[in-house]
């Protein structure tokens, strides 16, 4: 039997439209308005605790379009020249804003000045709320200029729907117990849980049995052994 390995680290396609809304129906809105460079807002931040989306929301908005103008994808860690304003980019998406480094707040501060003088637009995620964002004074104030959201977890109710849609619109029958169980035993961030979903459904063709509670527990006792 060939063992799988499931791989939480593999990329998955972003939209705005595989975003869990949950509780963040006023925030994905805004998003959408910024994807069509529509907001009145030029400037928004997103905070909240790893895995409720920020980075999801972020690279959605990195493959929108605007006429011939494109979006651009910063995280923490790009190089220099991806913080340098460029007049073909009218889009600018920092994530993770917590983990910049002093260098990369110098370059962040200037970038934040230049989109703001060419009126182009900016979303900056991190894991608090800019007023105690471990940054530089000058450029916590910046994070603050536009709309701040705080990005809320799926309850366990609502992951356990969203779930289930998502299966059964692939035409995957789960027995009961199945996601409950998901749930009280591995990574409990959506993007953990689906990717659990998909190595499971091919584990379940490949044995050719049934998705059940069983199949579960031995799939993750085989995996644990690895």
């Amino acid at each position: 039997m060939k063992q799988l390995v499931l791989d939480l680290g593999a990329d998955q396609a972003h939209s705005l439209e595989s975003f869990e809304v949950g509780q963040n129906a006023e925030a994905t809105q805004l998003m959408g308005q910024f994807a069509a460079r529509s907001s009145r807002e030029h400037f928004a931040y997103l905070w909240g605790e790893a895995g409720v989306g920020k980075s999801h929301l972020l690279k959605a908005l990195a493959d929108t379009t605007h006429g011939d103008k494109t979006a651009r994808y910063i995280s923490p860690f790009s190089i220099e020249s991806e913080f340098v304003y460029v007049p073909e980019v009218d889009l600018y998406l920092l994530d993770d804003c917590e983990k910049l480094s002093p260098v990369a707040q110098i370059d962040a501060f200037a970038l934040f000045n230049e989109i703001r003088a060419n009126g182009a637009f900016m979303v900056c995620s991190g894991a608090v709320a800019p007023a105690v964002l471990p940054v530089r004074e000058d450029l916590r104030t910046r994070m603050g200029w536009g709309l701040i959201y705080q990005i809320h977890g799926l309850s366990d109710d609502e992951k356990v729907a969203a779930l289930s849609s998502a299966a059964a619109a692939r035409g995957l029958t789960l027995s009961p117990g199945v996601l409950p169980y998901l749930l009280s035993h591995f990574r409990r961030d959506m993007r953990s849980l689906s990717t659990m979903l998909d190595s499971l459904d091919q584990y379940s063709l490949e044995t050719q049995r049934p998705i059940t509670l069983p199949l579960l527990r031995e799939w993750l006792q085989a995996e644990a052994k690895e």
